[in-house]
């Protein structure tokens, strides 16, 4: 924990010591120096909580909350969490607004049972599906968007939605909350923050942290968010893999500077490591892949045949080679795949993804190793990004917003050029 958090009563920017960026290029030399030390189940104690652990399962694993694949039944995904548990993942991610609450209690009816000193339970909170309405695909709003209630009130919605997001993981505690999906007042709203710390002080969570998304991008705004409330913020949860390496590995130098651990989703790349989404493979008509350009799926599948040597000489599979080249990478501690049961015939049972999830093993690449899938994951300019742009002019939206003049200054203070680092310049 770092020293500035033992303090009860963040209440001020002045209190946070403002630390100059490192140089970059520096910052990626750092080299992978620590291995998997046994079964985190080994090392729980009952007088120590359980820390975010190397692998861990999302509530969006399954379809059941999220459109990917072949959704389960409630039945199916509860054994499916204790499957994960059974085989030793110990960290387990739920967000209140997936099923409005339900993939939480469905956690908790999975988890009923277990020692609550044996797994890591992270929530995630920010979506308002209490008093706002669903806005079609887009979702429930940001509880900060205006509105729905005035800044002075963020603080008292972040415990009640702590409390009822516990209550129905039946648990009296987090190990880690994270702010999910931030819209601008998010990243820089110090009510919201001195709202996230009010949980950690009442008991509800031991840490706090950041999940910027739903969409890739956010870049600047997390690097803000970083230097403005890094002393509050012990981890944050970002799209990050060897076919995605940008633009997330930007933030990798902000978050080794003001001591942010990583956690990584999207490890998986859509499902492409899972290695049964083929050239020609069939999506559902609501699964979100399907909205991705065309093509992607036969571009992804050459890069991983390119990828697969360097599995095959370590003797590990695609997803483990993703999710161990994560692992390689500075403040990240966790990699959380998204876990998906393939709609067709010859697709793996998800249950063989949990297995194959839960025996990763520690493996060093090499720096020739590192250098190559650089080389064949390269993806920088592929999309367009979210969170603040040059190309948005006017009022800020959930997931948009301008570039405005601190931005552009952080920007220039951690090397990144908006026009050629954050831009759009092609596709796939």
């Amino acid at each position: 924990m770092k020293l500035l958090r033992q303090r009860s009563n963040f209440r001020s920017l002045a209190s946070i010591p403002k630390i100059p960026p490192p140089n970059r290029a520096a910052n990626f030399r750092w080299a992978l120096d620590r291995e998997f030390n046994g079964s985190p189940l080994q090392k729980s104690r009952k007088s120590r909580p359980m820390e975010v652990t190397p692998t861990a399962f999302g509530t969006w694993n399954g379809g059941r909350f999220m459109n990917y694949g072949q959704a389960l039944d409630d039945a199916q995904w509860i054994a499916l969490v204790r499957h994960a548990w059974d085989r030793g993942i110990r960290t387990f991610l739920t967000a209140d607004v997936y099923g409005s609450g339900q993939a939480d209690s469905l956690l908790g009816q999975a988890l009923s049972g277990v020692p609550r000193e044996s797994y890591c339970l992270v929530g995630c909170i920010g979506h308002d599906f209490y008093s706002a309405r669903r806005d079609g695909a887009k979702g429930f709003p940001r509880f900060t968007q205006s509105g729905l209630r005035v800044p002075a009130d963020y603080a008292s919605y972040l415990r009640m939605a702590t409390e009822k997001s516990l209550e129905r993981c039946r648990a009296d505690q987090f190990d880690l909350v994270l702010l999910h999906n931030p819209d601008h007042s998010g990243y820089t709203s110090d009510r919201v923050w001195n709202g996230m710390q009010t949980l950690r002080e009442a008991g509800l969570t031991r840490s706090l942290g950041i999940a910027p998304g739903p969409a890739n991008g956010f870049t600047l705004d997390l690097i803000q968010c970083f230097e403005r409330f890094g002393p509050l913020i012990d981890w944050a949860m970002i799209i990050l893999g060897p076919l995605e390496p940008w633009p997330g590995k930007l933030v990798l130098p902000a978050a080794i500077r003001h001591q942010v651990q990583l956690i990584t989703r999207v490890v998986d790349y859509g499902g492409i490591f899972h290695d049964d989404v083929r050239s020609g493979h069939r999506f559902g008509p609501s699964d979100h892949r399907s909205f991705r350009p065309a093509g992607w799926v036969e571009a992804a599948v050459e890069k991983l045949e390119s990828l697969r040597p360097i599995a095959q000489r370590h003797g590990i599979t695609p997803l483990q080679l993703a999710c161990t080249w994560n692992l390689h990478q500075p403040s990240v501690q966790s990699v959380i795949p998204t876990l998906i049961q393939e709609l067709g015939e010859g697709t793996r049972p998800i249950a063989s993804k949990v297995d194959e999830l839960a025996a990763l093993k520690a493996v060093r690449l090499t720096p020739d190793e590192l250098s190559e899938i650089a080389r064949i994951g390269d993806n920088h300019g592929c999309m367009a990004l979210k969170g603040s742009n040059r190309r948005h002019v006017g009022s800020a939206l959930p997931d948009q917003w301008e570039l405005d003049s601190d931005l552009e200054a952080l920007a220039a203070r951690w090397q990144i050029d908006p026009d050629i680092d954050l831009a759009l310049t092609h596709s796939n």
